[in-house]
């Protein structure tokens, strides 16, 4: 639970004893010595001396206090310790956090108010409103009621109920109805699952949702692959002023709510569930290829009509995984270096190899913890402007808490105050550069307040303020207004924003998403405005705009669907062909239906490879001639953008991070919209805290080291090893409800080893019969059992989050809306254990397939280094779980006695004492067998620690656990052995 200052590892780590009694502090501090090549990368160490992370636990082993210590490079001698306080109740479930800001207020960021079994039953955020859940007898939400403002304000609340099959039935979710206060009910979602006729079985529909009537539309499934891959799927929209109401029990009556036209997509997959090929809804096939080890080999594009070419022509990989060489079909190379100690990208090279050229050359400088500390563009000279040298160079300075405070770099001379405007063009023989600097300032709770721009030379030197709430973390910029009173009143009760910019209106949906933004607003004529339309996930389908040019209106409508844009107007019907693998690069290729303009070539294939962060960087055409060329500020906005023709400049739509830039300035991310002139969300975080308890932050004040795919959290975008992609899954599971002490792989690691720890402290003395028992246990070999309906016969087992990304067809009734929120175990994949030998169980209401992987082959596996063991249902930590039937209690303990005790044994204080690393799972569980078993009978206790047998073994360990083994992202074996049960088909 802590942190170096420059985040070494702790070889000086204490532990104190504090004055309360209740709690612990777990501190450390160190004195380095840093030794940089480049005086410019100079770090002073002392600003983050005597500056460690703390985590105050109480006496239940719950964080209710994170201490930082921050000091700014300004003033390094002021220390500023910054508390966030936590509460919980007396189940040891959250009841309230607040952070230093709030805190000081007598505010807190969010209150919790939980039902009987431990999921929130009432959320209530500063930020992002309240929010009510109903849950039913099975965990399932059946009412939610959201956008509740402050001191119960309900005037914009929105109801949304949850309709599910009978109770004789699986118990599948049927419908969504949605209710804004106000206004009428509406049936915003029906989902309908496919039957047992031969056609339906053919093609793997049985049971599967086959048609998904959602606010966009109808999403359609034609065929599913026996891994649970969509292979025909097919998209058709509502109308556009059309709001989804499907009304009644008539399909047919849904049906006649859709426009005329469909798109579907296909797709084929191999044997472990990977996608082969995918044609899009114009006929353009996409084709990759894979290497033994699973990853790309190599990418093909075919447009309807035309012939095969290559995307990506090979690829190679270090055995660590990381990526470095790279050539793609236009005959350009990428060449990647990594630091030898710590495996960092600290160069990007591209070229083109005929005739020969170095596009980019990019060298990354690194402080001790991985903070960016120059880049170097090798590929550019340095150029003089106005009497001053203007080198092809950023540099970037950090807090002691790793926000960004100061940058530097070059921008064009004719750059003005970042708006929402979009890039100014300039040719590539035009563009001129000057230097500029900019120094960031941020509140205690890690609001961006100011940001001072200074270009001395072209007199570009302005400054942007952001006016924080006093009762929030909302905040706007201070053109909209400079009282922090009257922020509030600016955002609507969930969180979102009203305006974008003085006289620009924001408009959303009930469910929070960004509905419209109108530019202009004329009195007497149309306005300029932009529409967007999302699926069932929040996710854009259609954008509309409209612009009022001379006498009329000019519409540009957009359809985003797999692999594939549709952007029309009155003049114009172009399909952006998306490439979905193209490595390293983002590949478009624009095929003109119509309206195709002088200057650009049909099928023109642009590359577009990015930086550190995935921004867009270089556009480079299929003969590897350069299109267009664009640096960004830290958080976003164009600082220089070059390119060879304005035609060309004005189809880039994907910018900063790898997002697309709408007219409207603002970047869409995928759950959420960003404004870059004033460096935050326009909404609150509708993932809650898992990015941390701002929820308006951009990825946590470090946009150099840090990007984000969605809008939801933050992550490191290069160098993505398992142990960094491990970290992930704990940084998630370690938001669930029911977690505390741990922040990420390196603290959970650290909790898993303090409890072998205590449990074997526990049980120093032993007899004879109880040491024979753990010496028995630690020689038994296990099976790893997953039960499923899939096909997963190749070895391949996905974590839920992994399934929904690849948009995997699964059975979501294996984890229950409670499960996640407590949880947040949803990004590992899950498996019991089975002692090999014994006769393990054959059915599940979890599938119809049993797969066994035996545990022994397992550990050569990528992610399996940093599994985990939880002894239990962690829902219900304290107890042991329920589905041990009387007939096995029975079986083992002939003493009623001693089933009385196991049943009511207390077996943890709290969830996080309930895991070993999955190094330590046999040693774990024998101690904690021997743990509960030596409060038995003399009689029960010799028979638990007698077991010899697997059989005998199987039935101690199911009675006294139910052990579940946790594996981060996915787990892949070639050692799998597929068994039909009982139930199969089901």
């Amino acid at each position: 639970m802590f942190r170096g200052p420059l985040g070494k590892e702790g070889s000086a780590f204490q532990m104190f004893h504090v004055a309360n009694p209740t709690a612990v502090l777990f501190f450390v501090a160190y004195n380095l010595s840093i030794i940089f090549t480049r005086p410019e990368c100079v770090v002073t160490t002392s600003l983050y001396v005597k500056t460690p992370t703390v985590v105050v636990l109480d006496n239940r082993g719950l964080a209710v206090r994170d201490i930082v210590y921050h000091r700014h490079p300004e003033t390094p001698d002021t220390t500023d310790e910054r508390i966030t306080r936590h509460q919980f109740d007396a189940r040891g479930l959250p009841s309230q956090s607040a952070d230093p800001r709030l805190y000081a207020a007598g505010r807190a960021n969010f209150s919790y108010l939980p039902d009987l079994n431990g999921a929130p039953l009432r959320t209530q955020s500063a930020d992002a409103g309240t929010v009510v859940v109903l849950s039913d007898a099975s965990g399932r939400v059946f009412l939610q009621v959201s956008n509740i403002g402050s001191e119960n304000d309900r005037s914009a609340a929105v109801t949304r109920t949850f309709q599910y099959e009978a109770a004789d039935l699986p118990g599948r979710l049927l419908g969504i109805t949605e209710q804004v206060a106000g206004g009428s009910a509406r049936i915003t979602e029906r989902f309908v699952r496919g039957g047992h006729s031969a056609d339906e079985q053919s093609h793997n529909l049985a049971g599967q949702l086959v048609r998904h009537y959602d606010p966009a539309g109808l999403l359609s499934t034609g065929s599913v692959s026996l891994n649970g891959v969509p292979l025909v799927v097919t998209r058709q929209l509502l109308p556009d002023d059309t709001d989804a109401d499907w009304q009644g029990a008539d399909a047919s009556a849904w049906n006649d709510l859709l426009a005329g036209e469909t798109y579907t997509t296909t797709s084929t997959v191999d044997a472990a569930g990977n996608v082969l090929t995918t044609t899009d809804a114009r006929g353009n096939m996409q084709r990759v290829a894979y290497d033994v080890a699973g990853l790309l080999k190599g990418s093909w594009l075919t447009v309807n009509g035309g012939s095969e070419q290559i995307i990506v022509k090979s690829l190679t990989w270090s055995a660590a995984g990381q990526k470095l060489r790279e050539e793609h079909g236009n005959g350009v190379v990428t060449t990647y270096s990594y630091e030898a100690e710590t495996q960092r990208l600290v160069g990007i090279k591209t070229e083109r190899m005929t005739p020969a050229k170095v596009l980019q050359d990019l060298r990354y400088e690194y402080d001790p913890v991985g903070n960016v500390l120059v880049i170097t563009s090798d590929a550019e000279e340095t150029r003089f402007w106005r009497n001053q040298e203007v080198v092809p160079e950023n540099h970037y300075a950090y807090d002691s808490l790793y926000q960004l405070v100061s940058a530097s770099g070059r921008e064009m001379a004719s750059a003005v105050q970042q708006n929402s405007n979009l890039p100014a063009y300039s040719s590539f023989d035009d563009a001129t550069y000057t230097n500029y600097s900019r120094i960031y300032s941020y509140d205690n709770a890690g609001n961006l307040t100011k940001i001072q721009h200074s270009a001395p030379a072209s007199g570009n030197n302005y400054t942007t303020s952001i006016t924080v709430s006093d009762r929030s973390n909302r905040a706007v910029i201070s053109t909209l207004t400079e009282n922090p009173a009257d922020v509030e009143a600016l955002f609507i009760a969930g969180g979102q924003q009203k305006q974008l910019l003085p006289g620009q209106s924001l408009l959303w949906t009930a469910r929070q998403e960004l509905q419209q933004v109108t530019p202009v607003t004329r009195s007497g004529a149309a306005d300029d405005s932009e529409r967007y339309r999302y699926d069932a996930g929040s996710q854009r389908i259609v954008k509309i705009t409209s612009q009022l040019t001379g006498n009329s209106t000019q519409t540009r409508r957009v359809i985003y669907l797999p692999g594939l844009e549709l952007r029309n107007s009155a003049t114009e019907a172009l399909q952006v062909i998306t490439v979905g693998v193209a490595g390293r690069a983002q590949v478009r290729v624009l095929h003109w239906e119509s309206g195709q303009p002088a200057g650009i070539s049909n099928d023109a294939v642009r590359y577009s490879y990015d930086n550190l962060t995935g921004s867009s960087s270089l556009e480079v055409d299929s003969s590897g001639e350069l299109i267009s060329q664009e640096e960004y500020y830290p958080f976003g906005g164009t600082a220089l953008f070059a390119a060879r023709s304005q035609l060309e400049a004005d189809y880039k739509t994907i910018r900063y991070s790898g997002k697309e830039q709408d007219a409207t300035g603002l970047y869409y991310y995928g759950y959420r919209y960003y404004q870059p002139w004033a460096g935050r969300w326009l909404s609150a975080d509708p993932a809650g805290t898992v990015d941390g308890i701002n929820i308006y932050q951009m990825v946590n004040n470090n946009p150099i080291v840090l990007s984000d795919d969605s809008g939801l959290f933050s992550f490191k975008w290069w160098g993505i090893s398992p142990e960094k992609r491990a970290n992930l899954s704990y940084q998630r599971m370690a938001e669930g409800e029911l977690w505390s002490g741990f922040s990420d792989y390196a603290s959970f690691l650290q909790q898993a080893k303090q409890n072998l720890k205590d449990i074997k402290s526990a049980n120093k003395i032993l007899s004879p019969e109880a040491a024979g028992f753990i010496n028995r246990f630690q020689r038994i070999d296990f099976n790893l059992v997953h039960f499923s309906n899939a096909d997963l016969s190749k070895g391949v087992f996905y974590s839920r989050v992994e399934l929904e990304k690849k948009k995997i067809i699964f059975n979501e009734l294996n984890s229950t809306p409670v499960d996640i929120s407590q949880l947040k175990t949803d990004d590992f994949s899950f498996f019991s254990l089975e002692v090999v030998g014994a006769k393990g169980k054959l059915t599940s209401v979890l599938g119809g397939n049993k797969y066994e992987i035996p545990l022994r082959e397992t550990v050569n596996y990528k992610y399996m280094n940093y599994a985990h063991v939880a002894i239990n249902d962690t829902l219900l930590f304290d107890v042991r779980h329920k589905k041990t039937g009387l007939e096995r209690q029975l079986a083992l303990l002939k003493n009623k006695s001693d089933i009385n005790f196991l049943n009511r044994e207390k077996i943890a204080k709290a969830a996080n004492q309930t895991v070993f690393d999955i190094k330590d799972l046999k040693e774990g569980l024998a101690y904690r067998i021997v743990n509960s078993a030596k409060n038995l009978s003399a009689e029960g206790q010799k028979k638990i620690f007698s077991a010899r047998t697997p059989q005998e073994f199987d039935l101690v360990l199911s009675v006294m656990y139910r052990p579940q083994v946790l594996v981060p992202k996915k787990f892949v074996s070639k050692h799998v052995q597929r068994t039909m049960t009982q139930n199969a088909g089901a």
